[in-house]
């Protein structure tokens, strides 16, 4: 079961259904849209950016856009999927806007398990979205930004108390969120703190202290965006190392595969040779 809603005029998409959402995955490619895996009764197996990852069941997975996925096997799940058009671009509060903890908090991916009545009432929740897809008219669009909205915000509070982020700061969760969003909007351009640090309006020893109770710094963030982005090219594309490096904002190759070989062991031409031996 599939049903989509499409606003033409602003290009918005929602997307809600079962797996079959993910039959188009079936090989390793880019999502393109943010999206919701929610598991019932069974397991369910997938690739993440070329990490096998194992969903339990009544456990919901967040994920990006830019983020590449494979859907090897899983059965009665619920799916998803939606584009800035539709949500991102409302005013909504920012823990659970596109810059919420559920899509750029300091994981590579968001995550919650469900227990037994907290399943019942996303089933529920769910009932009533397939109900309003179904309803056409023309205040359809903004009653199903209301329902996804519903759903962020009970997802958010559960990884919120499963993550034990309650403790920090909110001023900091909210520094956070917004720097890893700016690195992942220029991280292929801009490679300093400095630069984040200014449009954050903080001096980069006020940033660094920002994320003293994490287990990165603001630079590893941007090396690990990098690197990250280098291991899908090499692995996704046929670019050389060459090639990916000045998409990656540098000028001189060398300096790309230095840090890559720094955080892999390996250099670029290296990782893209084992992946193809592979």
């Amino acid at each position: 079961m599939v049903k989509e809603f499409k606003e033409f005029s602003t290009n918005a998409v929602f997307i809600a259904g079962t797996e079959v959402i993910l039959d188009g995955y079936t090989s390793s490619k880019e999502l393109g849209l943010y999206t919701f895996i929610r598991t019932t009764t069974v397991a369910a197996q997938v690739i993440i950016d070329g990490v096998p990852i194992t969903l339990s069941p009544n456990q919901i997975v967040s994920l990006t856009p830019n983020q590449y996925f494979q859907f090897v096997t899983g059965e009665k799940l619920v799916v998803y999927q939606f584009n800035r058009e539709f949500y991102c671009i409302k005013d909504h509060d920012k823990e659970v806007s596109c810059v919420g903890i559920l899509f750029f908090g300091n994981t590579a991916i968001s995550s919650v398990i469900l227990t037994e009545n907290e399943a019942h009432k996303f089933c529920l929740l769910h009932e009533i979205i397939v109900e309003e897809l179904d309803t056409v008219d023309t205040i359809q669009a903004e009653m199903l930004r209301i329902l996804l909205k519903r759903f962020i915000i009970k997802t958010t509070r559960l990884i919120k108390e499963q993550t034990q982020v309650d403790h920090i700061y909110s001023d900091k969760l909210d520094v956070l969120r917004n720097y890893n969003f700016l690195v992942e909007t220029h991280f292929r351009k801009e490679h300093s703190v400095t630069f984040y640090a200014q449009q954050l309006n903080k001096s980069p020893k006020t940033l660094s202290n920002s994320f003293s109770e994490y287990k990165k710094g603001p630079l590893q963030i941007i090396h690990d965006r990098i690197i990250l982005e280098a291991k899908r090219l090499l692995t996704y594309t046929d670019k050389s190392a060459k090639e990916i490096s000045y998409e990656l904002g540098f000028e001189d190759a060398s300096h790309l595969s230095r840090l890559f070989k720094k955080h892999t062991g390996v250099s670029p031409s290296a990782f893209k040779k084992s992946i193809h031996n592979f």
